[in-house]
C-alpha cells in the first residue's frame, strides 16, 4: 500500500472509559493493584487512524471532574480532536479487564451504568457543525447499547451525516453484557438504512442479524471462508451496503489465535494472509485496528486486497501491544505487509 497524505476527515461518537486491567496475568479476585489507561472502542479506531495521518474528532461525554480531565489528558496525547466532548454527570465509565492466558479466556467487568454519555439526549449535539467539512462517520453497536437514549442519539447523528453527505460506517461489536440479542437486532436493523461500511467478526452477524457462516466453530478455530463470503453476500443484499468487512478469528488458545480480513465491494472479494498469532500480549482493540486500516485505504483511495492486507497487519501488530490503542506506524505496519514478522531487533 502506498502512503497517501489524508485530507479527508472522520467523526467518531461513542464512549470515553476508564479501562483497570489486572497485571500478570491475575484474577479479579487476587488483585492488589491495576493497570490503569483510558479508551472506548471509537476512540481506538480514531487513535489507529490519526498514526496513519487522518483527522479524527471524538463527540462524546466525561464527567466535569479529574476523573474526566484525567481521561481526556490521556487522549491529547495521541491528538485525538476533543473539541466536541462535553462535561456532563458525574461518573466515568469503567471496565475491569481479567486477562486470560493459555486455555483461560480474558473476561471484562463492566460498571458503566449512569455514566456521562447515558445522560445525555438527542439534541445536545449540533451534528451539523460537528459534520461541517468531514467526511466520515463511524460508530459501533456497543453505543447504543448503553441506554435508549444513546441509541437515539446515535440515530439522530447517524441522519445528520447522510444529510450532510458523509460516508457512514458501523462496527457490529456486540456486547452480551450490555443488551440482549433480541434488543441488538431490533435497534441494529433500525440503523443499518444509513449504514455505507459495516464491520463485523466471525460471530456477530448471525448473533445480531442471524446470517451464520457454514462450516465453522471458531472455538476450534476453524472458519471456512467460503461461508463469510456468503454473509458477506447477505448483509450486503440485506441492508444495501457499499462495503462489507469481516474480520476472522481462529481462537487456538487465550494467548494463540490465527488472524486474517475479508472484504467485499459488492463484486469481488478479497481476504487477506492469515496470521499465526503465537504469544498475544493484549487482543482488545485488534478489530478497532482492523476497522482503520480499511477506512484508511477507502478514504485514499486504495487497492482493495493492498487495504485489505495492510487493514489485516494492522490488526495483527495491535495483539503485540498493552492497551487497547494500536500505537503503530504505517511504516511498521506495511513491514508486516511485505513479510517482515521476524520479530528480530531492531538498531
Amino acid at each position: 500500500m502506498k502512503k497517501i497524505p489524508c485530507d479527508k476527515k472522520v467523526v467518531l461518537f461513542g464512549e470515553l472509559m476508564m479501562r483497570l486491567s489486572t497485571k500478570r496475568h491475575e484474577r479479579l479476585i487476587q488483585a492488589r493493584e491495576f493497570d490503569v489507561l483510558y479508551s472506548g472502542a471509537e476512540a481506538n479506531l480514531g487513535v489507529g487512524l490519526i498514526a496513519l495521518g487522518v483527522d479524527s474528532t471524538m463527540v462524546s461525554s466525561v464527567p466535569d471532574n479529574a476523573v474526566g480531565e484525567a481521561c481526556l489528558a490521556y487522549m491529547r496525547q495521541f491528538k485525538l480532536n476533543l473539541d466536541h466532548v462535553k462535561r456532563n454527570g458525574f461518573r466515568l465509565g469503567i471496565y475491569f479487564v481479567e486477562t486470560g492466558a493459555s486455555q483461560r479466556p480474558s473476561t471484562f467487568l463492566y460498571n458503566r451504568k449512569g455514566s456521562s454519555i447515558t445522560e445525555l439526549k438527542p439534541g445536545d449535539f449540533d451534528w451539523d457543525a460537528i459534520f461541517a467539512d468531514k467526511h466520515w462517520f463511524h460508530f459501533t453497536g456497543i453505543t447504543p447499547a448503553l441506554a435508549d437514549s444513546v441509541a437515539a442519539i446515535t440515530r439522530e447523528a447517524c441522519a445528520a451525516a447522510r444529510k450532510c453527505g458523509l460516508t457512514v460506517s458501523c462496527d457490529l461489536n456486540f456486547r452480551s453484557k450490555l443488551w440482549s440479542k433480541e434488543k441488538a437486532r431490533k435497534v441494529m436493523t433500525g440503523l443499518m438504512e444509513y449504514v455505507d461500511v459495516l464491520f463485523t467478526n466471525e460471530e456477530e452477524a448471525a448473533t445480531v442479524f442471524g446470517i451464520a457462516a457454514r462450516e465453522t466453530d471458531v472455538r476450534k478455530a476453524k472458519l471456512d471462508r467460503q461461508g463469510y463470503a456468503d454473509v458477506a453476500v447477505q448483509l450486503r443484499e440485506k441492508f444495501g451496503l457499499t462495503h462489507v468487512s469481516i474480520s476472522l478469528r481462529g481462537s487456538r488458545s487465550a494467548t494463540a489465535n490465527d488472524w486474517s480480513g475479508m472484504l467485499y465491494d459488492g463484486s469481488q472479494f478479497y481476504t487477506s494472509r492469515t496470521y499465526a498469532i503465537d504469544y498475544i500480549v493484549d487482543r482488545v482493540g485488534g478489530g478497532d485496528a482492523y476497522s482503520a486500516g480499511i477506512i484508511y485505504g477507502l478514504l485514499t483511495g486504495q487497492d482493495l486486497q493492498d487495504t485489505v492486507e495492510f487493514a489485516a497487519a494492522a490488526g495483527c501488530l495491535k495483539h503485540s501491544i498493552h492497551g487497547d490503542f494500536n500505537l503503530v506506524s504505517f511504516e511498521e505496519i506495511q513491514a508486516l505487509v511485505g513479510g517482515d514478522g521476524s520479530g528480530r531487533i531492531q538498531r
